[in-house]
């Protein structure tokens, strides 16, 4: 994979500021993709900084290894789910940790593979698992929920207020294991009229959200982190939709983690203009007390 090829992080010196890094510091990315933030991490905190990358899926630990190469015994690459944060960072040495990142969502090459099902845009198989193979597939929730379990799947993952009329209208379609069937279907089932955003967007976000048990993962992962920060460690959480943002607001709220701001940080309008899929960005911070958990 070429340099070209790679998935573009969002607000990477943010990321670095929020982390706190500096030399010989251990960090944990938990969401490690393409390698962008933990790059930036090894940079910063050379020489002597140690990264622990852990990934679901694992065409993105196959890629952060070969990028991240350079950088030898300083990194250690993991498959695996940000669920067990707390029992990954023990079995590799990364407890206590010095920092902590969640960069949550998908990325731009899961996005763009047609084989993966995850775009709305792309013809695929409606697949949308971050680890292949493992568990059902969204294929398999669109054609065998019943009508109302669709609908406030829907509902409840992806926040869309016409999740009964959409769901209505799969069911009508059904099978449906194409990605660009399903969002014909969820566009005519709407009754949106076009505009900017397309109107399967909330469903295609709500079936990912299930498919891989998102919410639960996330729920562990925050209150795993003030188990593995040390004392004065830090935590950033780089939220793409509402519901995720209110779920890391309120853990980081409820303490035993300090917020370090009362505002959430955004992308500038030079990198939305840069990237488009950074807009949605929300990136929050927090701080584990001296006196620990």
């Amino acid at each position: 994979m070429h340099q070209g090829a790679y998935h573009q992080p969002v607000m990477t010196d943010r990321v670095v500021e929020g982390l706190a890094v500096r030399p010989g510091g251990a960090y944990i990315d938990c969401t490690l993709g393409d390698a962008g933030h933990a790059t930036a991490i090894l940079e910063a905190a050379a020489p002597s900084g140690r990264l622990l990358g852990i990934d679901a899926d694992p065409e993105a630990t196959a890629a952060a290894r070969d990028r991240l190469a350079p950088y030898g015994a300083a990194v250690t690459v993991v498959d695996g789910n940000f669920r067990a944060l707390e029992s990954l960072a023990a079995a590799h040495g990364f407890a206590p940790a010095d920092g902590v990142l969640f960069d949550l969502g998908i990325s731009s090459r899961q996005l763009d593979a047609e084989e993966r099902g995850f775009s709305f845009r792309r013809p695929g198989p409606l697949d949308m698992r971050f680890t292949p193979g493992e568990g059902p597939s969204a294929a398999d929730l669109v054609n065998a929920l019943g009508e109302s379990e669709l609908a406030d799947l829907i509902y409840r993952f992806g926040e869309e207020p016409r999740s009964r009329r959409i769901a209505r209208a799969i069911v009508a379609a059904r099978p449906i294991d194409d990605a660009i069937k399903l969002a014909d279907v969820v566009r005519r089932g709407s009754g949106y009229p076009r505009g900017r955003t397309h109107p399967a967007t909330r469903t295609f976000q709500a079936l990912r959200i299930a498919v891989n048990d998102e919410m639960a993962s996330l729920e562990a992962g925050l209150e795993q982190a003030p188990l593995v920060l040390g004392p004065g460690g830090r935590l950033v959480v780089i939220a793409y939709h509402s519901l995720e943002d209110r779920r890391v607001k309120r853990f980081m709220r409820a303490g035993p983690m300090r917020p370090l701001s009362k505002k959430v940080t955004k992308p500038s309008a030079d990198e939305i203009e840069a990237n488009r899929r950074s807009r949605s960005a929300r990136l929050r911070v927090a701080e584990r007390p001296e006196e620990g958990p």
